[in-house]
């Protein structure tokens, strides 16, 4: 017997586009289109009705667009196992940083290579969020760069212990956790442990957030290596 194929919902406003998706994932053996919707609002309601796994999110859409889609999915506490990729034409779209900050898997290019499709939904479908190769991180950078980090937000690391703080700046800079254990000498294991509890403490649903945060409070600052 087969295992479970993932399942996708696409929301773009562009029928020509929600069609290249549809024809390209249901090509796939593990990946499986069960709805469209053309604007921000039917997203949320076919969401909340079929719950997939994954939803690719377009931003610029009609009656609520991406950004306001995306935050009422992960507000929604019924939606936890959804995971929503922005799609988006820029690589330095302004919303892709908020859509990060409220919760989204991370974002593709709509020119993205089909390979790279499925593997990007692969990867959100099974809990991880898509940093890789980078340029969410730049996306990031380039919008924290524009703002000093505010009292309020430094407050959010308060509850952090210095080795969840050391951790999560190396989170923000991109580490996974075995690059993080070899950095600062323990398992990858107790590395995976102290990025856990950080993102419990900090109300993250997963390592794009704890990156968006990272940036946001200083604990990062655009530029560093």
């Amino acid at each position: 017997m087969s295992e479970r194929r993932i399942r996708v919902l696409l929301a773009d406003d562009q029928t020509v586009v929600r069609a290249g998706f549809r024809a390209l994932l249901d090509l796939t053996d593990d990946l499986a289109v069960v709805g469209e919707a053309a604007d921000g609002i039917a997203a949320v309601e076919l969401t909340r009705t079929i719950r997939p796994d994954v939803v690719l999110m377009d931003i610029r859409m009609p009656r609520a667009d991406g950004l306001e889609a995306t935050r009422r999915i992960v507000a929604d506490r019924a939606l936890d196992a959804v995971r929503v990729l922005v799609l988006t034409t820029y690589e330095a779209d302004e919303y892709v940083f908020e859509a990060l900050r409220a919760g989204a898997a991370g974002f593709l290019l709509k020119d993205i290579e089909p390979d790279d499709l499925r593997i990007a939904i692969r990867t959100v479908a099974a809990g991880q969020s898509l940093l890789a190769p980078g340029v969410t991180r730049r996306v990031i950078e380039e919008f924290a760069r524009l703002k000093a980090p505010e009292a309020e937000a430094l407050r959010l690391l308060d509850p952090l212990t210095d080795r969840e703080r050391e951790v999560l700046a190396l989170v923000g800079r991109g580490l996974a956790n075995d690059e993080i254990g070899a950095r600062l000498l323990m398992s990858p294991l107790t590395a995976k442990t102290h990025v856990s509890r950080a993102m419990t403490k900090l109300g993250a649903r997963d390592r794009a957030q704890l990156v968006v945060l990272a940036y946001e409070t200083g604990l990062v600052r655009a530029g560093e290596s």
